[in-house]
């Protein structure tokens, strides 16, 4: 099995927190419980799909869900060597009765391979077949997805680009439900906007895009879930950052008091305002209180300029307090 089933490999990763989160808003779609078949296309090759596709079956199976994967692109199908079964017997040699023996007669279940992830089984492509589309549009098709769906709880199928063949459109029309997976910085809008539209045009129906591909910072990466890395030190020092408490200067205890009144407040202002025109005249020595507001350098205490930026700062919250009183 290939590092690529990272939700296999590496569970506590944010990666694999992510296709949770994405399982999640798939089954909250499926409320009534109609939603048995997802079809996964892309637009392009090398956008993602199979990668999106395997790790999102991946997924359903650890909640429980017994999962049937098919691999549907059967011009270049590659989730068998994602798990690492055996490339055939596949859904071309089910649909067409190609490459099996003359005196051997297999049952749905030789088709369907056991994969390491418990509750997750696979359908691999096949052989390469010279009219995969019209292998889709035949009943055959219609029948297996039918059984399908009362062998397991959800059917996730792994459809080719919607934008060079129409094998996924085909599909469309068959399954509950379409995911498109989209390339971020590669997948142009146009052609986003056109696979959508081909694909309600044909009856299909839209579960969702995912975006595939974003560019993460280091930064934001080391910000994510601090058990992201399922290493040993990783995971002590990332603990460490996020259980210890941090250390923080003592303060004095507030005293809360009953609020006064508005005539106490103005009491108040027009004796700090009188205060404040004593200390401009040298009748009265500055207010502590007014000290301690005021950022001062203790090296440079006597320096003419503090003493000149202290002043201005009087004069600046006189002003203020005659335009509040006006």
């Amino acid at each position: 099995m290939k590092k690529e089933l990272i939700v296999f490999k590496d569970p506590k990763s944010p990666i694999s927190e992510i296709f949770r989160t994405l399982r999640t808003n798939i089954q909250f779609m499926n409320t009534k419980g109609k939603l048995k078949t997802l079809l996964v296309t892309s637009t392009f090759p090398g956008e993602g799909k199979s990668w999106i596709s395997s790790n999102l079956a991946v997924t359903f199976a650890q909640a429980g869900k017994k999962v049937i994967l098919v691999d549907a692109d059967m011009r270049k199908g590659r989730q068998y060597t994602i798990f690492g079964v055996s490339p055939r017997p596949g859904l071309s040699n089910y649909l067409s009765g190609v490459g099996i023996n003359e005196d051997e007669t297999l049952e749905l279940a030789d088709y369907i391979q056991e994969t390491e992830v418990e509750n997750l089984y696979l359908i691999p492509a096949g052989n390469i077949p010279p009219n995969p589309s019209e292998l889709l549009i035949a009943p055959e098709m219609v029948n297996l997805l039918e059984q399908l769906k009362d062998m397991c709880d959800i059917v996730i199928i792994d459809g080719t680009p919607s934008q060079l063949v129409t094998d996924s459109l085909i599909l469309a029309r068959l399954v509950d439900s379409t995911l498109i997976v989209t390339s971020s910085k590669e997948t142009k809008k146009e052609d986003l906007r056109r696979i959508i539209n081909n694909i309600v045009q044909v009856g299909g129906k839209i579960a969702g895009v995912v975006v595939n591909k974003i560019t993460l910072s280091s930064k934001r990466y080391e910000q994510s879930y601090y058990y992201g890395s399922t290493s040993a030190e990783s995971l002590k020092n990332r603990t460490i950052n996020v259980m210890q408490p941090r250390k923080v200067k003592p303060t004095q205890t507030a005293k809360f008091t009953e609020r006064p009144n508005k005539e106490v407040l103005k009491k108040q202002e027009n004796s700090d305002i009188d205060r404040l025109k004593k200390v401009i005249n040298n009748e009265e020595e500055i207010p502590e209180t007014l000290i301690n507001n005021i950022e001062v350098d203790k090296e440079q205490e006597d320096s003419i300029s503090k003493t000149r930026d202290i002043l201005d700062q009087i004069n600046q919250y006189i002003e203020q307090e005659k335009k509040k009183k006006e």
